[in-house]
């Protein structure tokens, strides 16, 4: 029967040490896999929010051209103008208020991360013991 190889402090230490490296490394990988989830999840609704922005910029420019045309001219011209920035305005205010609750749908936080790092700092306390 072999007998069991003893270990010194030091060699404990060493793997202890490099296990903490190799964990903080993939820690870091971690984080920028998420990451990277994260910002691809919120690409959408933010395009959205800012389609949706210009839009309604364009809305307000056909609403102000509108009351432009009722004030000096006082012609038909005026309402199609009219009716064009409503339809553009509320035309916006559907994208951006469908980009905001898809945003709000996307948790910034780490979780993976933040669960793992947990779980890590808890096997390190138990290899110190």
């Amino acid at each position: 029967m072999a007998t069991p190889v003893q270990r010194t402090v030091t060699d404990v230490l060493q793997d202890i040490v490099g296990n903490i490296q190799e964990i903080i490394r993939a820690q870091f990988l971690l984080v920028k896999v998420e990451t990277k989830e994260k910002v691809r999840k919120a690409s959408g609704p933010a395009a959205m929010l800012g389609v949706g922005g210009v839009i309604g910029i364009y809305g307000l420019g056909f609403v102000l051209l509108a009351a432009v045309y009722a004030l000096s001219l006082v012609i038909a011209t005026w309402l199609a103008s009219l009716i064009v920035g409503i339809i553009l305005a509320i035309a916006a205010a559907i994208l951006v208020s469908s980009g905001k609750k898809a945003l709000k749908r996307i948790h910034p936080v780490p979780e993976k991360t933040i669960e793992t790092v947990k779980a890590n700092v808890q096997w390190t306390k138990d290899q110190i013991r």
